[in-house]
């Protein structure tokens, strides 16, 4: 699947979030359990053809609008780079009942999935808030630890999503054209927690991808999973590009603002940076 093919299958989704867990760990981004995709889409589907159990299950997170929505996310503990080779073990699909409080819990009896990510009340909320405010029909969301941008924030000087982005955009030109939004930055705070969630949600409508402080990422996507992978990997390339000029003693120049004006100008990018 392409990274800009929406996904008309359920065989298609779980391809892409195959793919992007395979991508995710081939640039360290997830290691061991760490880690988890998600996807939510509105349309009808077997799910008897892809897992043999289910079980009604309350639901972390309140998602009145999607109710109707099957949602595939990874299981807690479940490698992500296992996905691809056997998403019928390490998937689970959620049918979100009326009321958005519970739903059907399907899976693959003696599979590794046993319960979805502890991650799981975040990803609700994220795609709870981007169905209700923009009637889309299929939403992906992935939480990872890519190295380069979470080193780079227990540094004080990227602590903010101004002094962020001017350091990670300025490496490559197609950077800006692909984070038009650049990254948001969100303050540490601890893993699961409501506090997390409610920030997470609310910079995730200007952003496409978040880092939290000290622990990892979480970007979105309307168009696919792996979409969203490659939002994670263009930010993690210029967190890459910034640590090297870093060891290498700040010797790099990097793109200016004006080369990056001319970018965005050249490439007709709707942003609010560099312009």
């Amino acid at each position: 699947m392409g990274t800009t093919s929406y996904p008309e299958t359920v065989a298609e989704v779980i391809e892409s979030i195959g793919a992007a867990g395979r991508r995710l760990n081939d640039i360290d981004a997830v290691e061991a359990g760490a880690g988890n995709i998600s996807a939510c889409f509105n349309w009808p589907v077997e799910l008897d053809d892809f897992f043999n159990v289910s079980r009604e299950i309350e639901l972390p997170y309140d998602a009145p609008h999607l109710a109707g929505y099957t949602v595939l996310v990874t299981g807690s503990g479940c490698r992500l780079r296992q996905v691809g080779n056997n998403p019928r073990n390490n998937l689970g699909a959620v049918v979100v009942h009326p009321g958005g409080r519970s739903g059907t819990l399907h899976h693959r009896r003696k599979g590794n999935f046993d319960r979805p990510t502890s991650e799981f009340n975040s990803h609700l909320a994220v795609h709870e808030d981007q169905v209700r405010d923009r009637g889309i029909g299929f939403h992906a969301v992935i939480h990872a630890q890519p190295p380069h941008l979470t080193h780079l924030s227990h540094i004080p000087d990227y602590q903010s999503t101004p002094a962020l982005n001017a350091a990670i955009l300025r490496w490559e030109p197609e950077t800006i054209v692909q984070l038009r939004e650049g990254v948001g930055y969100l303050p540490f705070m601890v893993p699961g927690s409501d506090e997390l969630m409610a920030a997470n949600v609310a910079n995730l409508r200007r952003h496409q991808i978040v880092l939290w402080a000290k622990h990892g990422v979480m970007a979105r996507s309307d168009t696919s999973p792996l979409k969203a992978c490659d939002r994670i990997e263009y930010a993690e390339t210029g967190a890459l590009y910034e640590y090297m000029n870093l060891c290498s003693g700040g010797r790099a120049q990097g793109l200016t603002d004006e080369e990056l004006n001319r970018v965005v100008t050249a490439f007709n990018v709707d942003t609010g940076l560099f312009r």
